[in-house]
């Protein structure tokens, strides 16, 4: 599906959000997260603060928060650079934003950390989307705050 949206992509690392943005990425990972998928964990972590954690905001043609995710290091999460935290606010689903992200999240990495693998921790209903960008999975299925995951790799 073709994205139906217009969006302004914004890159920024923890000490370039304002307090506005900051509320908004919180909340639209809150909702989805914590409210939508009825799980209850620390969605607060330090690794949204790392110098080199990079927060990639989508906001629409209303400045409405529509998508998120956040590219963090390699050492953080995984040995390589990871992606994560990836979401689309309700108004924004069924127009294709989700692949739009992830397409503009490994652009990002790309441009920040040169052509290296990527690592990720996917929701098993979403391997075949993350598989159709050239994903493999390097791990067991796994259960993490009630959801089943799996490991995935884009290598470069």
């Amino acid at each position: 599906m073709l994205l139906q949206l217009t969006i302004n992509w914004q890159a920024l690392t923890f000490s370039q959000l304002n307090c506005d943005q900051l509320y908004e990425l919180l909340k639209l990972r809150t909702d989805v997260f914590v409210v939508e998928q009825d799980c209850a964990y620390a969605e607060l972590d330090e690794k949204d603060r790392h110098t080199q954690t990079l927060h990639l905001l989508g906001y629409d043609q209303h400045n409405q928060l529509q998508a998120y995710l956040r590219v963090l290091p390699a050492g953080i999460s995984y040995p390589a650079v990871s992606i994560g935290r990836v979401c689309i606010a309700q108004t924004g689903r069924g127009q294709g934003l989700g692949r739009a992200l992830i397409a503009e999240g490994i652009a990002l990495v790309q441009q920040r950390f040169g052509k290296v693998d990527i690592e990720i921790g996917a929701q098993t209903y979403l391997i075949n989307l993350y598989q159709s960008f050239g994903f493999n999975s390097f791990s067991d299925k796994y259960m993490e705050d009630g959801i089943e995951h799996i490991d995935m790799r884009l290598q470069a």
